[in-house]
């Protein structure tokens, strides 16, 4: 019996070994991700530079879920450089970043005097480098029906 308890607490201490082990590395993927694509959207939101955004954070095979944009990173510059003007204004407000996935909470707005839209962007980051997009957009009414608001 002593040996089976043995056995026992020897096998636990183990797969908490192992489990403590990867959270780490775990976290510290999340944690670079979570900087390479905040570095992503402030290239290309922020500072407008859509090409240079694109050539340097985004791989070659970019995967896109929003309908009204095309697969790939070439298109989605071609798509990106119509729709960002010198106007429009994105502000992150939140990021939230696990293993390979990383939110944005982003305030997007056409120019300083729109109401803009709530959008939340998810990207997943392969290899150092953002491989695919999803996105929900909505606007950002004149009322609401309680008084918080959507940031």
């Amino acid at each position: 019996m002593p040996r089976v308890v043995a056995a026992l607490l020897i096998a636990a201490s183990l797969a908490a070994c192992n489990v403590v082990a990867t959270f780490p590395e775990s976290a510290r993927d999340a944690a670079r991700n979570r900087e390479i694509v905040v570095a992503f959207y402030t290239t290309v939101f922020i500072k407008k530079q859509v090409a240079e955004g694109f050539a340097r954070y985004v791989g070659p095979q970019y995967i896109q879920h929003n309908p009204r944009a095309p697969d790939g990173a070439a298109a989605a510059v071609q798509f990106l450089s119509r729709v960002i003007t010198p106007e429009s204004i994105s502000e992150i407000k939140r990021v939230v970043a696990e293993n390979d996935l990383v939110v944005l909470h982003v305030h997007s707005r056409a120019n300083a005097q729109d109401r803009g839209r709530a959008i939340v962007d998810i990207f997943r980051v392969e290899n150092g480098r953002i491989v695919e997009h999803w996105d929900v957009i909505q606007p950002v009414p004149e009322q609401a029906a309680n008084s918080n608001t959507m940031f």
